[in-house]
């Protein structure tokens, strides 16, 4: 079975990772509003059944139900502690929804109401209620306004806020006291300002630029990490984690740098070297920057029409820069030490590179339809699709893991 499903993060007020949404279709040819919700919700569930924690770590995952699938008890089938029951704004309230409600109430789940549209009814609901959901595209801002008021003597419910894709949007959510978030806002720079390079960044990107060519200096490229004790240190520490399960030790820069290689000490460097300028922004950007690097470079790996996969890989990584410096895109990649079709992918949108880019970023917005135009375009074969997707949400977990250690 192919598991269809794409992950969106939901942020707190302190844009610390709460929670997953889980957004599943059938396939690439079976988009909405051809599918029927109930066949989605089921087969989300059953794809759950085989592995919530590898898409979702220890968060919680919001996930869609449908009238049919409550009244089945399919909620029940999920771990409580795992799952969020997301009542879908196609749900009309009524007598059976609200017994419903209290029954999953009463057994501990939370639930959240997706999409909401201001009803009376609803009022039943609200002691019952954890979460609602408002989308920010849908709702003006003075009805948005109405609805907290309407509905704040009920303490137990918190806000959260959907389809949040600008700095300026978050910052409205907050003043009105959203406790979650869920959009790309975190991606996009928040201040448009000049940034200066720590020396230990500018090391990293002189590490990137040697790389970068054609054939490896070794002897170069180890004398430059002999100069920094932490890049160094970082360097042996990784090539010793678990990530690699080697069965001997490494114990000198050569060493390291031999058994890594090329392609994944470009790899190394680009991750640390954005984990670092991004230390200060919330973990889930860096972790997007992951999943989007791996992403590309599996897609390219598939595709096959390219001799060096790592510029896939960097591409994706880079994607996000702009929201990590909080700079002009443009202005950062004059800066750093990428060959022109990462460029040009990212900046023009031209190439193979920005079709592998294009695809990523649909897939992450559960825009199927989009997804499956680029991957016939690009003659991939759809079932691999969401494998490589999986692939790179475990490897973006498992270097996260290595590098809070």
């Amino acid at each position: 079975m192919y598991f269809y499903a794409a992950r969106q993060p939901i942020l707190d007020r302190e844009k610390k990772l709460f929670a997953y949404e889980l957004l599943f279709r059938d396939s690439l040819d079976n988009v909405f509003p051809n599918i029927d919700e109930n066949e989605a919700t089921t087969k989300l569930i059953e794809g759950s059944q085989l592995g919530l924690d590898d898409m979702t770590g220890d968060k919680p995952a919001f996930i869609n139900f449908t009238l049919d699938t409550l009244q089945k008890r399919y909620a029940t089938m999920l771990n409580k502690e795992q799952v969020v029951v997301e009542i879908l704004e196609t749900v009309q309230p009524g007598k059976r929804l609200l017994a419903i409600v209290k029954e999953l109430k009463e057994l501990g789940y939370t639930l959240a109401l997706d999409d909401y549209i201001h009803n009376p009814v609803w009022k039943h609901f609200y002691p019952y209620i954890d979460i609602i959901k408002i989308d920010f595209l849908e709702m003006a801002t003075e009805e948005i306004k109405q609805v907290i008021k309407d509905i704040s003597p009920y303490k137990n419910i918190k806000f959260l806020a959907e389809k949040v894709e600008t700095y300026e949007q978050y910052q409205s959510a907050m003043d009105m006291g959203f406790a979650y978030f869920q959009g790309y806002f975190f991606s996009k720079p928040e201040v448009i300002q000049s940034k200066s390079l720590a020396p230990s960044q500018i090391t990293l990107a002189e590490l990137l630029y040697e790389t970068s060519k054609s054939e490896m200096d070794l002897k170069k490229i180890s004398e430059v990490f002999q100069r920094d004790v932490n890049l160094a240190y970082k360097l042996l520490r990784y090539t010793n984690s678990a990530a690699f399960n080697r069965r001997a030790e490494i114990g000198t820069i050569k060493q390291a740098l031999v058994v890594l290689g090329l392609a994944e000490l470009k790899k190394f460097l680009s991750v640390l070297f954005t984990a670092q300028v991004a230390s200060t922004k919330p973990p889930e950007l860096m972790r997007l920057s992951l999943t989007r690097a791996r992403f590309a470079e599996c897609l390219a790996i598939k595709h096959g029409h390219m001799k060096d996969t790592a510029m896939a890989f960097l591409a994706g990584m880079f994607s996000l820069i702009d929201g990590i410096l909080d700079q002009n895109m443009s202005e950062i990649l004059d800066k750093l030490p990428l060959s022109i079709e990462i460029k040009d992918a990212i900046l023009k949108k031209e190439g193979l590179i920005a079709d592998y880019l294009s695809l990523v970023e649909h897939y992450e917005l559960a825009d199927w339809e989009q997804a499956k135009m680029i991957t016939e375009q690009l003659n991939i074969d759809v079932k691999t699709v969401p494998d490589a997707y999986h692939d790179a949400v475990y490897w973006a977990n498992t270097q996260m893991e290595a590098m809070s250690k």
